[in-house]
């Protein structure tokens, strides 16, 4: 499922030398979105340099788990993740979905997606899953303008027990 004809900037898996601009990314991803994400900004900003080195070198290649990011030059402004799910074999969970402020609203969320959507495809599995946190309406809406379908599951949040996430699928 194509979502976005013309991106509104570049998209591309992430490469082992964007580890400092990940790393700025991460922390701007935890201060605007603390609920949408499993670790704090200071979990993040201590974490040494060494290890985004290593996550990105890790995430940059095969089938198991990838990160792509949205590159306008200088600063990256988008990110979504995939990764292979342990208990269903024809299906990637895309996790960690930003878009910065001054970006939202171009058509970037899907450009991301779409990556995300057809890396999937190429390793053998054809459906998407994400979760999203009950109330937070803009992200529901977002996804459903992109072909995801709300599942009806719902399942604790897993950092804030008093939330509770609502998950969502579509074909990859």
């Amino acid at each position: 499922m194509t979502t976005a004809s013309a991106p509104p900037a570049p998209v591309h898996r992430v490469h082992p030398q964007d580890a400092a601009r990940m790393r700025a990314l991460r922390l701007e991803m935890l201060a605007d979105a603390p609920l949408a994400f499993l670790e704090t900004v200071a979990q993040a900003a201590a974490r040494p340099h060494a290890e985004y080195v290593a996550r990105v070198a890790e995430v940059s290649r095969g089938c198991r788990t990838a990160q792509f990011v949205a590159d306008p030059g200088g600063r990256l402004v988008g990110h979504a993740g995939g990764t292979a799910a342990p208990d269903e074999p024809g299906l990637t969970v895309i996790y960690a979905v930003y878009v910065t402020p001054s970006w939202r609203g171009t058509g970037l969320l899907g450009a991301l997606i779409d990556e995300v959507a057809a890396w999937s495809r190429g390793c053998g599995r054809p459906e998407l899953l994400l979760e999203v946190v009950v109330g937070n309406d803009r992200a529901y809406r977002a996804y459903q303008r992109l072909g995801f379908v709300d599942t009806g599951v719902r399942v604790p949040h897993p950092r804030i027990p008093a939330l509770r996430e609502l998950q969502m699928r579509r074909p990859a």
